[in-house]
């Protein structure tokens, strides 16, 4: 799979966090933040009515760049709203989301594929072009190489875009899901990580 400047090599990343969802990994694994959680037949469910993130994130750090793989769909009649964060952290204090890549398809409030960095959010991008389906499932694929974020949904590259002030991956290790305002279930949930090669971008003459 092509980046801009990238190769991702996706036959040669490899698992840092795989595991079949149970309510036991659930419990042991995961931190719920906010909303409604459970596992259930392999998959994560969750549902939160607010407008406002209803987090389940890992307990781990998992350091470094990272790939974040899943399976997921909106519960109708739910139509929005299939959220991912990585190499994040979280406020206590405040019970929010800290620093963070956050990922995301039929959000943004308009239907859009979208990326944005917390706590400030002041690096957003968003886009309305994927044809997203309500209760259909997704293959979602989302992660950063130095703050070079992109989206891959069914294998197909949807969005990147590179943070001028990419998050130290050495401090900021944690993953998680997010509901906002939805109903939403994941399974086959895998954390990777991100093998890569640098490429020389060029143009061929065309006249």
């Amino acid at each position: 799979m092509r980046l801009l400047q990238k190769e991702l090599l996706l036959n040669e990343c490899f698992p840092l966090w795989q595991k079949a969802m149970t309510p036991e990994v659930l419990a042991s694994d995961f931190d719920v933040r906010g909303g409604d959680w459970r596992a259930e037949d392999g998959w994560l469910i969750g549902a939160h009515r607010d407008n406002s993130p209803g987090m389940v994130i890992s307990r781990e750090d998992f350091f470094g760049d990272v790939l974040l793989e899943f399976r997921a769909s909106t519960i109708l009649p739910c139509t929005h709203d299939i959220n991912a964060m990585w190499s994040g952290g979280w406020n206590y204090e405040t019970n929010t989301r800290g620093v963070a890549y956050v990922g995301g398809l039929q959000g943004w409030w308009h239907g859009k594929v979208g990326f944005e960095k917390s706590p400030d959010y002041k690096l957003n991008a968003a886009n309305p072009l994927f044809s997203f389906t309500p209760g259909r499932e997704y293959f979602v694929q989302m992660g950063s190489i130095a703050g070079h974020a992109f989206i891959l949904i069914d294998g197909a590259l949807v969005l990147e875009v590179t943070d001028p002030d990419p998050i130290d991956t050495s401090k900021y290790g944690r993953f998680g899901f997010e509901a906002y305002c939805a109903h939403l279930r994941f399974r086959d949930i895998c954390l990777k990580r991100v093998v890569w090669k640098a490429v020389e971008e060029h143009y061929d003459p065309e006249f």
